[in-house]
This record gives C-alpha cells, sequence and structure tokens, in this order.
C-alpha cells in the first residue's frame, strides 16, 4: 500500500498535533494528565518551523549557550542534550533558561528510567527523548505533562509506544532502518504518528526518507559533535535548512509553512 503524500495538510497532523492512543484519550477525559498546552505550543510551533532535532552529544555546559545560539540562527528549533553528556543536567538547565526564543524546545536524549525523566523536569526540559521504547518512561513523561519519544526498531514497538501514550516515535537506529523500512511502516502505522528517523541521516539522503513517510529527522554527529565550536554548528545547520528548503521546492513535497529562518 502506498503512504499518502506529504501534503501540507498532513504534515500539520502528523507533526503539530501530539498523538493520544485511545487509551490515553479515554484517561485524559477522565483527569489523566495529558501534554501540558505550553509544552503542546511549543513543540508544534518548533516542528512547523524546522523538523528537524539536534542531538549535542557530549556538549559541555560552558559551550553549551554558544552552540545552540548558533543553530538556533540558521533555524534549527528543536535542542536535545543526551543525559550521557558530561553534566548533561546543567546544560539542559542553561538552555532552558535561556532566552532562545518562544517557539525553540529544549530536551533530553538517552532518557532511560522514570526518575531520569524527573531530573530532566526538574531542569526545565520538556522533550524525553529514548533510544529504547520503555512503558514507565512513557507513563512518567505523560504524567508531567512533557513530550514523549522513544526509540522504536520494529512495528511491534512503534504500536506498543502509541499504546502506552507516545506523542512520536524515534526510528532508531536509523542505519538500521532505511527509508523503504520507514515506507513500510507508514503504510500500517495511524495516520497521524510523528515518525522520525534517527542515527545516519544526511543531507544526502533527507530527501529519501521525507519522500518514504519521515515526519522529521534527529540529527547528531552531522550537526554536532564533541570539539565543534558555534562556526562548525552554524555551517552544518545551515546545511541542513538549505536541504529543508529543497525538500519543499519545486517538485518536492509540500509541507507546513517555514519559519521566517527556513523560508
Amino acid at each position: 500500500r502506498t503512504p499518502p503524500a506529504l501534503t501540507e495538510s498532513r504534515f500539520l497532523s502528523i507533526c503539530v498535533t501530539p498523538r493520544m492512543s485511545s487509551a490515553g484519550a479515554a484517561g485524559a477525559a477522565g483527569g489523566a494528565p495529558k501534554v501540558s498546552e505550553v509544552h503542546q505550543a511549543r513543540w508544534a510551533r518548533a516542528l512547523e518551523a524546522c523538523p528537524v532535532v539536534a542531538i549535542l552529544r557530549g556538549i559541555l555546559p560552558a559551550e553549551v549557550l554558544e552552540v545552540a545560539r548558533a543553530l538556533v540562527s540558521e533555524g534549527i528549533r528543536i535542542v536535545e542534550v543526551p543525559l550521557n553528556s558530561p553534566d548533561a543536567l546543567e546544560s539542559i538547565r542553561l538552555l532552558a533558561d535561556a532566552d532562545l526564543g518562544e517557539d525553540v524546545m529544549v530536551g533530553a536524549g538517552t532518557v532511560l528510567t522514570p526518575e531520569d525523566v524527573d531530573l530532566v523536569a526538574k531542569a526545565g526540559g520538556s522533550l524525553i527523548v529514548s533510544p529504547n521504547m520503555d512503558e514507565q518512561v512513557i507513563r512518567r513523561t505523560k504524567v508531567l505533562g512533557l513530550v514523549s519519544f522513544p526509540g522504536v526498531a520494529t512495528p511491534t514497538e512503534a504500536f506498543a509506544a502509541l499504546r502506552h501514550g507516545a506523542d512520536g516515535l524515534k526510528a532508531f537506529p536509523g542505519e538500521q532502518i532505511p527509508p523503504n523500512i520507514i515506507k513500510a511502516w507508514r503504510a500500517v502505522l495511524p495516520a497521524d504518528t510523528c515518525l522520525m528517523p534517527v542515527g545516519g541521516v544526511s543531507t544526502d539522503n533527507m530527501e529519501d526518507y521525507w519522500s518514504s513517510g519521515a515526519s522529521g529527522f534527529g540529527v547528531g554527529t552531522s550537526l554536532f559533535k564533541p570539539g565543534d565550536g558555534a562556526r562548525e554548528a552554524r555551517a552544518k545547520a545551515a546545511a541542513f535548512v538549505a536541504a529543508l528548503r529543497r525538500l519543499s521546492g519545486p517538485g518536492g513535497p509540500r509541507v507546513a509553512k517555514r519559519a521566517r529562518t527556513c523560508q
């Protein structure tokens, strides 16, 4: 079955509306916590502007603000600091406290336990990303009103994550989940699922992933690696934003209107 075209309305429904399973919706109707309106609105603005998650693995607190501001200046709107980075919670706190813009979202990656979720929330992070699918991590994220993006490697894990209340899916590792697999997943997943390949994504293969049904991209070393300064980060971000422009240009699939820096 051929997945639906990435029209503007489809992009908005996939990326801008946080997903809740039928069980989660029933729970919400009964008073269970859900994604807070503040985080939901920020997530929507960030994804509509530029659906790229910048993964700053190995970043130091002393350099995180300079690098993040360089990325934001080129149009990146979602910044993730993996918890296995040096003093990651301090970096997250600095980013959350900084005036990066009302449409910039800060979160954590490599979140493995419910206790990690609590620490990220206390530091001011609002996006919880994991390399795996852990029901308790997802549920704790939702209780705290944060955005949940667990890692999944199979359709079984994908459907389980959505059932537990995940707002989107991190297809990981991307090197093992090429565009043809994303296309197959897209054919069976609910149409409103936000699905982002993470790992191995570059400006060379973004178009293949996008045309196969990817909602956006998680990007690590192609945007930042330890030792990079603001200049290197800015140049890499500019290349990704330019690639996004090409995706929505003549002959490319239409997507939601980009923020000014992505137009």
